[in-house]
Order: structure tokens, then C-alpha cells, then sequence
């Protein structure tokens, strides 16, 4: 897969994984694990780079004695997953396109 198409598909699942609730790093790969495989060094990455473009925020708090950072999706983040799904729709058309030649073959 492109490295950048990839790269864009994984930050709007992360987005998508804190959409309805704060969430922290263990949590969000947990629940990306049935649908993707997302290492913890790609995770934080991905958090950073989100955090830097300001579609997501991040808080501190203290978890059974420990420090643990919570994020939290802002608007620009939830516009993001809106652009997604429209560009998904053009995606899903070429996809289209580009395979019709495989069902005229078989």
C-alpha cells in the first residue's frame, strides 16, 4: 500500500477510535486490534502528529499511581473523519472503476 495513503487511512482510524470518548495509547490499539495491527511506536507518532495539527488534545491524569495522557478529539479532528468519508465515496469509485475489468474476466 502507498505510504501515504496509509499514513492518512491511520490517522483518521485513530481519530475515529477517541471520536466518542477520551481514550489513552493502550486502549486505542486494543481497540484498533480487531480491524488493524498498529505498533505502540506508530501509535505515538500518529498521536503526535494529530496533537500538532491540533486535531486532537491531550490531557494528564493519574491512573492507579501513574501518569497516564488522555486524548481528546477537537473539531478539526471530527472534520477530518467527515472529509474521510467523503473522499472514501471517490475512492470507492475508482475502486469501482478499476476493477470492473476483473468481473469482465472472470
Amino acid at each position: 500500500m502507498d505510504i501515504q495513503l496509509k499514513r492518512g487511512l491511520l490517522d483518521v482510524c485513530v481519530l475515529a477510535s477517541i471520536k466518542d470518548e477520551d481514550s489513552y495509547g493502550y486502549k486505542i490499539i486494543k481497540d484498533m486490534k480487531p480491524y488493524l495491527e498498529l505498533s505502540e511506536s506508530t501509535l505515538y507518532t500518529i498521536l503526535k502528529r494529530l496533537e500538532n495539527a491540533k486535531m486532537l488534545t491531550v490531557r494528564t491524569a493519574e491512573h492507579e499511581g501513574r501518569l497516564r495522557k488522555y486524548y481528546h478529539i477537537t473539531e478539526p479532528g471530527l472534520k477530518r473523519i467527515e472529509e474521510f468519508k467523503e473522499d472514501w465515496k471517490e475512492i470507492m469509485a475508482v475502486y469501482r472503476f478499476i476493477s470492473k475489468e476483473d468481473n469482465v474476466n472472470e
